[in-house]
């Protein structure tokens, strides 16, 4: 076929492309539904005073504060990071939240032993509260995925990452409303 033939052929088929939202609207939007789907179980299950109590530990608040940074912050650079020609530096934006993170959760593991009150490190509490970040995850996972299914990124691993992070830290963020005691190595893992 010749080119110029080609090329008329594939104009006539063309069909109008509906551009992407801005990457600040798309992440607001998941972030928005995230908060809706979690304010219902936090509202009905969750020791609220417990988690006041809790949070009254300076140490907590920041390593609370952080995780939430670092789960906004992860999410806010996947959308980006998902729109061919963005800069790459958008991927750092969560490591500060994120290093804070770390290091108070560190101070609370090394606090409390590296195991969970009252009961096996492994098999105790810890799993419950493990379980409860995957079970969390999961559904957090599937609608980034589907917030971010139109977009085709030239990088996908650091979109990955990204999100993978921000997943983390917006289920890690949850299971503080749960979690009567400091956090422990598998709960950080």
């Amino acid at each position: 076929m010749e080119t110029e033939r080609l090329i008329e052929s594939l104009k006539h088929d063309l069909q109008p492309v509906r551009p992407l939202r801005s990457p600040w609207l798309r992440a607001g939007g998941w972030l928005l539904l995230i908060a809706a789907i979690a304010a219902w179980p936090i509202l009905q299950f969750a020791d609220l005073a417990t988690f006041r109590l809790r949070n009254g530990d300076p140490r907590v608040a920041i390593e609370t504060t952080a995780t939430l940074l670092t789960g906004l912050a992860a999410v806010v650079a996947a959308f980006h990071l998902s729109i061919p020609g963005r800069a790459a530096r958008w991927g750092w934006l969560p490591l500060a939240p994120l290093a804070v993170w770390l290091a108070s959760s560190g101070v609370g593991c090394l606090r409390n032993g590296f195991g969970s009150i009252g009961r096996s490190r492994w098999f105790g509490y810890d799993i419950d509260c493990f379980m409860f970040v995957v079970m969390a995850s999961v559904p957090l996972s599937v609608l980034l995925l589907a917030f971010l299914r139109r977009a085709r990124p030239l990088a996908p691993r650091s979109v990955a990452m990204a999100g993978g992070l921000g997943v983390a830290g917006i289920a890690a963020f949850l299971l503080q409303f749960f979690h009567p005691f400091d956090v422990t190595v598998l709960d950080l893992a």
